[in-house]
C-alpha cells in the first residue's frame, strides 16, 4: 500500500513507542522525517479527542522551544498517537530527547495554548488535565519508547 502505516502490523506493536515511520528527500535535497509517537496500544486503547486536541496544541507550541526543526505534530485518526514531522536527519534518541523535554513542559503547563474561539476551530474541546495525565503516563514509560514491537525488536 502507498501509506507507510497501512503496511505496519498494528497487532505486533507495543505502545508506547517512538518509531521512524518515513524519510523523504525533497528535490532540492532537504530531508524530512516522520516519527510515529504512539501513546496507546492500537485496537486496545485510545486517547479521547479533547486530550488529543490539547496535546496537539501543547506539543506544537512547546516543542518549538526545544527545536527549530519541528514542522508538524499531527494526531492520528485512530486516536492512538501522533506523527511528529521534522526537518533534517535525527536519531531516534534525539527525537526521544525532544519528546521527553516537550512532554515535561506539557506536564508543567498552566494552560492550553490557543484554546479559544479566535485561534482554534473548536476552542471548547480541550482538557489541560487530560493532556497532562497522558503526558505523565507516556513519560513514566520512557524506558519502553525505543522498543516498537511486542517481541522486543525495533524493526519489523
Amino acid at each position: 500500500m502507498n501509506v507507510e502505516s497501512f503496511n505496519l502490523d498494528h497487532r505486533a506493536v507495543a505502545a508506547p513507542y517512538l518509531r521512524l515511520a518515513d524519510r523523504k528527500q525533497l528535490p532540492a535535497g532537504d530531508v524530512i522525517v516522520k516519527y510515529d509517537v504512539r501513546f496507546a496500544q492500537p485496537n486496545v486503547d485510545h486517547l479521547e479527542m479533547p486530550v488529543i486536541h490539547s496535546l496537539e496544541h501543547l506539543f506544537a507550541e512547546k516543542s518549538r522551544e526545544h527545536s527549530d526543526r519541528v514542522i508538524d505534530f499531527s494526531p492520528m485518526g485512530c486516536q492512538t498517537g501522533f506523527y511528529l514531522i521534522l526537518q533534517g536527519e535525527h536519531t531516534v534518541e534525539d527525537v526521544a530527547e525532544l519528546v521527553g523535554e516537550t512532554l515535561a513542559d506539557v506536564a508543567d503547563a498552566t494552560e492550553v495554548p490557543a484554546a479559544n474561539e479566535v485561534q482554534c476551530g473548536w476552542g471548547a474541546n480541550h482538557t489541560l488535565e487530560g493532556a497532562q495525565q497522558a503526558a505523565l503516563v507516556f513519560l513514566a514509560r520512557r524506558e519502553e519508547w525505543l522498543t516498537v514491537f511486542a517481541d522486543g525488536s525495533t524493526e519489523a
